[in-house]
């Protein structure tokens, strides 16, 4: 994959699919490794090196792939040919039935082959874990509405930001489940959304239904563009479809990028061009398109700031590490346009051109950094950081380090130590050790760089050194170093329980303090709002992670991460984070590549990984009693009036009468300390059952269901039965892993193919999915026979 060389990589594959059971599930399992890499040109490569899934009929000789020495080296080994039987004119007789037996098997064969490679095409293309990945975030999505709706609650309706703060909250708090509940039923509040506010809000739907390829088209037809440009909706809401569409497809665009080519041609408002840019970059992300590039460049050139920034954005997403002779151009547009947001657009897609080019790109790198404009300097920085990305290496942080010390211009200063996150994600407990002073700097800026960076490249993995250092910045003086904290924070700790990281449950009470609060600034509150969503992303089911399990760069992941660090400038590019979201789980197939009931172990505590608790619905206020304040002088006065009494009244009849009764009921206890007993025994029973409650030992492991969540902390801890009849290829503790099935003569037992639809609130696994829970109810026994007689 690393040389580029897809041929090998298909022949590698076909090698395999002819091979048995157990190398076809290798193959398989390639392809899924592949496919995590996200490297959308190489699989597509991939795939059309490999022969068309076609079926041979008795009379024809299939034909092979493009390439024409493998179709004479490899076809004459894996599809038959019936030349031998139907040519029979020179070949030696025999009998017919044994002829046509032979064809048949031959046709059989081929037909067996063909599934196969259509299977091992869909892994490739993305289509079967897109839709994996989508049953099992619907199917276990446990985000809490109630979160949102206090959210909702406490944003003030003429605060923009923070309504607008709350609908990103949503999408990524939903990211991938495809559940818009919380939109729907706040249709409303949701129609007070104007302008840009609607496109980012129709935009949102993109998050939340990403992976939906096959629907998203659909989903979004009531707010795209109809015939063109021309119909009369709202030009936010049809931008904001288009780039939905593009996030839908993020990455997989094969199906919509001619829809989206078509769609901006024919717009000529700014708006639908800026949704329609954005939306086709994510699309043909990395693809080298030379005909989208020739459509996005038109667009550029007509000089408008809205679209001509999308547009710069939209020529690096598509270039993505291959725009060797493309940076020049932009490069000079840059120079020669008097428009900042174009110029800034510009600056990060000639960053996002160099990706992972290295010492190749230090000739552009030091022209950018040395220019005069500091827009472009500000670019030089990212290209800098996406150049090195994840290398840790010793001259591309000297060189940010500089920038961050001395760049007269703070946009450049905050990017240089912003930068440093993505050079050393490959290391990320090496960054809070090297922004630690710069995290104290006098400069906000600054200070801002060094929380996002710690956020960047610590992001998944709950580390203490990180927390340290980001919870000072949380409440910081300056509101936009707190709401860079927070967010960073968020990103630090998603899929971290308080059980593993005490600060976790403190984290989760400053920031709905903070939202709650009138007095709050609007910066820190959308910072706090942003970060309920990222921590609770994609119904708690997904982590940030720049890298694959196989800790190779995931290419959409740190070109997301790098276009959502440009918020600070345009609040819709907050969505490109969700393309670095990862689903924590455990997916189990068999070799027809669907999931098998199937268990393993997690050997530790169930609460050190589970989910965290749902909020409690607000109690009303006349449910709480509240203790009766008692004055000291009444309680004085009381005690007199009781010592009158006593004198006049001495009980000396009643005490020998209640002696003598509890001497014959055989108890020697007087009713005045009985009743004080009796307090100190209730409060006993009171306290006892929490003191036992204490004391109840947790399990020390427990049984998780294929397919199951598995977060990145947990994997240590899994461990596969003795004896089971599924055992995976390869001992993953997570992702998608192929079983060998030990008993392939017995029948299998599937999990529900409906199980999202179906899924018990309460259970956390899909394997009483589409069965009524009857446990212990049995079907009523039919009646005994009897003779009817009028």
């Amino acid at each position: 994959m690393f040389l580029d060389d897809p041929g090998t990589v298909a022949s590698i594959l076909e090698i395999l699919l002819k091979g048995d059971k157990e190398a076809n599930l290798l193959a398989y399992q390639v392809a899924f490794d592949l496919y995590e890499n996200e490297r959308q040109p190489f699989l597509l490569k991939v795939r059309d090196y490999l022969p068309e899934p076609r079926v041979s009929s008795r009379f024809e000789v299939p034909e092979g792939t493009t390439n024409a020495s493998q179709v004479t080296e490899n076809d004459a080994d894996h599809i038959p040919t019936s030349m031998d039987t139907t040519e029979g004119s020179d070949q030696p007789t025999a009998s017919q039935s044994t002829e046509h037996h032979s064809s048949s098997t031959d046709h059989e064969d081929s037909q067996k082959y063909a599934d196969k490679l259509s299977k091992l095409k869909k892994i490739l293309t993305g289509e079967t874990p897109i839709h994996l990945t989508l049953q099992f975030l619907y199917g276990h999505n446990r985000s809490d509405i109630l979160i949102l709706k206090t959210i909702k609650q406490s944003v003030e309706l003429r605060n923009s930001v923070c309504h607008s703060a709350t609908i990103y909250a949503n999408a990524l708090m939903h990211a991938g489940t495809t559940v818009d509940t919380f939109l729907r039923e706040n249709l409303d509040w949701l129609s007070r959304a104007t302008n840009w506010a609607k496109f980012s809000a129709t935009a949102g739907l993109g998050v939340i239904h990403r992976g939906h390829l096959q629907q998203g088209r659909s989903l979004m037809a009531p707010y795209l563009p109809q015939n063109g440009a021309a119909s009369g909706g709202s030009p936010f809401s049809e931008g904001g479809a288009l780039y939905a569409l593009g996030l839908i497809h993020a990455n997989h665009g094969e199906g919509i990028k001619h829809f989206l080519i078509e769609s901006l041609r024919s717009a000529n408002n700014e708006v639908i061009q800026h949704g329609a840019c954005l939306g086709l970059g994510l699309a043909a992300l990395g693809t080298a398109d030379e005909d989208i590039y020739d459509e996005i460049k038109s667009v550029l050139y007509s000089d408008n700031a809205v679209a001509g920034e999308a547009a710069g954005i939209s020529m690096g997403l598509l270039m993505v590490g291959a725009g060797k002779d493309k940076d020049e151009e932009m490069l000079a547009y840059a120079h020669g346009t008097s428009h900042e947001k174009i110029t800034r657009g510009l600056a990060l897609g000639i960053a996002l051109t160099v990706y992972g080019r290295e010492e190749d790109a230090d000739t552009l790198i030091e022209q950018l950094t040395r220019d005069q404009n500091p827009l472009l300097r500000y670019g030089g920085m990212y290209a800098l950081a996406l150049a090195y990305r994840g290398t840790a290496n010793n001259k591309a942080i000297r060189h940010l380090l500089h920038f961050a010390v001395s760049d007269v211009s703070d946009d450049v200063r905050r990017t240089a130590v912003l930068a440093l996150g993505f050079v050393l994600y490959s290391e990320p407990e090496q960054t809070p050790r090297i922004v630690s002073l710069l995290s104290e700097s006098y400069n906000p800026h600054v200070r801002y760089g060094a929380a996002l960076a710690v956020g960047i490249s610590c992001a998944g993995t709950g580390l203490h050194e990180a927390i340290s250092l980001l919870e000072p910045l949380t409440s910081d003086v300056v509101d936009f170093v707190r709401q860079g904290a927070l967010i960073a924070m968020a990103m630090v700790l998603i899929q971290t329980t308080e059980a593993q990281e005490s600060y976790v449950g403190t984290f989760r009470r400053q920031l709905e303090k903070i939202i709650l609060d009138k007095h709050e600034d609007t910066m820190s509150k959308m910072g706090a709002i942003l970060a309920t969503g990222i921590i609770d992303a994609g119904g708690r089911n997904v982590t940030i992670a720049l890298q694959s399990r196989t800790k190779h760069d995931r290419i959409t992941a740190v070109i997301g991460m790098a276009v959502f660090s440009q918020y600070w400038y345009w609040y819709p590019l907050i969505y490109f984070l969700s393309l670095s979201f990862t689903p924590t789980a455990f997916i189990g197939l068999n070799h027809d590549l669907n999931m098998p009931k199937f268990t393993f172990l997690s050997n530790a505590k169930p609460s050190l990984f589970g989910y965290p608790p749902a909020t409690a619905p607000p109690v009303a206020a006349s449910a709480i009693k509240l203790p009766t304040a008692v004055l000291s002088t009444s309680a004085r006065a009381k005690a007199r009036a009781k010592k009158e009494y006593d004198s006049k009244h001495p009980p000396e009849k009643s005490m020998l009468e209640e002696a003598s009764q509890s001497q014959a009921n055989g108890s020697l206890k007087t009713s005045k300390p009985s009743k004080e007993e009796g307090k100190e025994t209730d409060a006993m029973q009171v306290d006892f059952p929490a003191e036992k409650k204490s004391e109840v030992e947790q399990p020390s492991g427990e049984e998780l269901h294929n397919p199951a969540r598995v977060v990145p902390a947990q994997e240590k801890y899994i461990k596969f039965r003795e004896g089971s009849r599924y055992v995976p290829i390869k001992a993953a503790p997570s992702g998608f892993v192929m079983l060998k099935d030990l008993e392939p003569s017995e029948p299998e037992v599937l999990v529900s193919s409906d199980a999202p639809a179906s899924l018990a609130p309460g259970s956390s696994s899909g394997t009483n999915a589409g069965q009524p829970n009857i446990a212990g109810e049995e079907e009523p026994q039919p009646p005994q026979p009897f003779e009817y007689s009028a």
